[in-house]
């Protein structure tokens, strides 16, 4: 059976890489801001490029805010990527305009005298386990490009350093968010989505 993963189309980028590394790990990719076709898939995508505000304004203008809530409190798994991730959390640095929620705490811009944004490769450690990522070990890379980060809390499934330490990826309940871009990740990236649309067999 061919599960079907709703991939959030807000106008934000990323939407075709994304679907194409569902369909490569076996899933079925429907981009849509339809609320009744999020209600109806089998697990739901947050992806995200850009600004943390723009996203966020556009999530509610399409109405996606209620689709979102609705189809986490079912308890089906949410998967937020990049701007997708921080969007989860109460609110950014980067714009006053407020975040889902669904994870305590503001985005904030990277520390220390780097390089912004922050584009390439960088490796993670794990902190707490989770299925998604089980089988990878510390010292696994993934691809970034990101100027604002989640901090690290109880929450946290893997750390990394760029200027500071902050979440890499995230989890809570049925909801889990990377940082990174899985489907921009090479092997690793897809073994996370292979995980994830796996999970729901």
């Amino acid at each position: 059976m061919t599960h079907t993963i709703a991939v959030v189309d807000y106008g934000s980028g990323n939407l075709h890489s994304v679907s194409r590394a569902i369909a490569r790990v076996g899933g079925r990719a429907l981009v849509t801001r339809d609320a009744g076709d999020i209600a109806s898939a089998d697990a739901l995508v947050i992806p995200g490029v850009g600004h943390f505000g723009a996203c966020m304004r556009a999530i509610c203008h399409h109405g996606m805010d209620r689709a979102i809530a609705d189809f986490r409190a079912t308890g089906r798994p949410v998967f937020g990527v990049c701007v997708g991730m921080q969007v989860l959390f109460e609110g950014s640095d980067e714009d006053p305009e407020p975040g889902l929620g669904v994870l305590p705490g503001l985005v904030g811009r990277l520390d220390g005298d780097v390089k912004v944004p922050h584009m390439g490769w960088n490796t993670t450690t794990w902190t707490s386990p989770h299925p998604f990522v089980d089988g990878l070990p510390d010292g696994t890379r993934f691809y970034f490009v990101h100027s604002f980060a989640p901090p690290i809390s109880d929450h946290t499934v893997a750390t990394t350093t760029y200027g500071g330490d902050f979440s890499a990826a995230v989890a809570r309940d049925n909801v889990f968010a990377t940082q990174f871009h899985p489907e921009k990740s090479g092997d690793a990236g897809l073994h996370v989505y292979e995980r994830f649309v796996g999970s729901l067999a």
